[in-house]
């Protein structure tokens, strides 16, 4: 029995990975093309001749408040100089990136047919990593300046946990990131248990349009953050369960578990020092995850349905 068991599981793992194969072979026939404008190598060499002609291009760039001078003098600046020279440094191969991209488009154009291709224009936001990534429905706007390394000197004044993400591989990351919140739709949050189904949508969107990627980079743990949840994933379940979190609407909920910060807080003192951060958004993503797998839904519906109905058509289990 045990050995036909196996068998059927071989067959079942061999089907999955060729379907997969197919579904990333037709996505791959999509091809879109991704046409990259280095709006931040431009405006580090303008003067006032060739201002006019930038502004024109891109006149949803320059803020109407200021004059000409202004632009002028900022991108003459020293310390602007310096960062778009590390910029320059950093982003003077920008094809891997632009593929990442590609692949990305290809994939939101398989989920969503009404997809299409923005204009990607890079720039520099004086290392504002909080709003690195901008999307509307015509242009994405990438801060190549939040994305120079993690150990790069210009973030030495920024906590370490949010250092991590601040490298080039996480571009395309951040980019899907953007684009899922553009496709989700989920009333307000209400309950904990809303802001986990939301975060974990997110994660499973990435799942789906950047399969390319891992999942340590789609969710921007290290590795040792993200075996640390899997082999925890049974307590921390247990814990959220047996102290009734999951249907609260408790605010400080979401400042332990859900937003970024070092480690989450079950004030605990052994669990807290070792635990990564966003245990909340981790333990969505398995909900979702596991409401996939027992039901027939394309990814477009799902990312609408409730919190609700997902939790109670998930069935889900925690990793023992």
């Amino acid at each position: 029995m045990k050995h036909i068991l196996f068998f059927l599981m071989i067959i079942m793992v061999t089907f999955s990975c060729k379907n997969e194969s197919q579904l990333e072979n037709d996505i791959a026939k999509i091809n879109l093309d991704a046409k990259i404008e280095r709006f931040d190598l431009l405006f580090s060499k303008i003067d006032a001749e060739s201002l006019p002609n930038l502004k024109q291009a891109y006149p949803f760039m320059f803020s109407e408040k200021y004059q000409d001078s202004f632009w002028i003098e900022k991108s003459q600046d020293t310390l602007q100089q310096e960062l778009f020279k590390e910029v320059e440094k950093t982003f003077s191969n920008f094809k891997v990136t632009e593929l990442e991209i590609e692949s990305l488009f290809n994939h939101l154009k398989y989920y969503f047919p009404e997809f299409r291709t923005p204009r990607v224009i890079t720039t520099t936001s004086d290392v504002d990593y909080r709003n690195r990534i901008i999307v509307t429905d015509t242009i994405a706007v990438i801060a190549l300046d939040a994305y120079l390394g993690s150990t790069h000197e210009f973030y030495q004044n920024i906590p370490v946990y949010l250092r991590e993400d601040l490298k080039k591989e996480q571009i395309v990351v951040d980019l899907a990131t953007e684009y899922a919140k553009k496709y989700i739709y989920q009333q307000p949050s209400k309950t904990f248990l809303d802001e986990m189904i939301f975060f974990g949508k997110q994660l499973y969107f990435k799942d789906a349009v950047i399969p390319f990627k891992t999942e340590v980079q789609r969710i921007g743990y290290t590795k040792e953050q993200l075996d640390w949840a899997v082999s925890n994933e049974s307590y921390i379940w247990r814990y959220f369960v047996e102290r009734e979190l999951l249907f609260s609407t408790d605010s400080k909920l979401a400042g332990r578990f859900i937003t970024p910060a070092p480690f989450s807080k079950f004030y605990l003192e052994d669990i807290d020092t070792d635990s990564p951060g966003r245990l909340g958004q981790y333990i969505g993503w398995q909900i979702v995850k596991a409401y996939m797998d027992q039901n027939e839904v394309p990814l477009k519906d799902m990312l609408i349905k409730s919190p609700e109905e997902i939790f109670n058509n998930s069935k889900f289990k925690p990793r023992k």
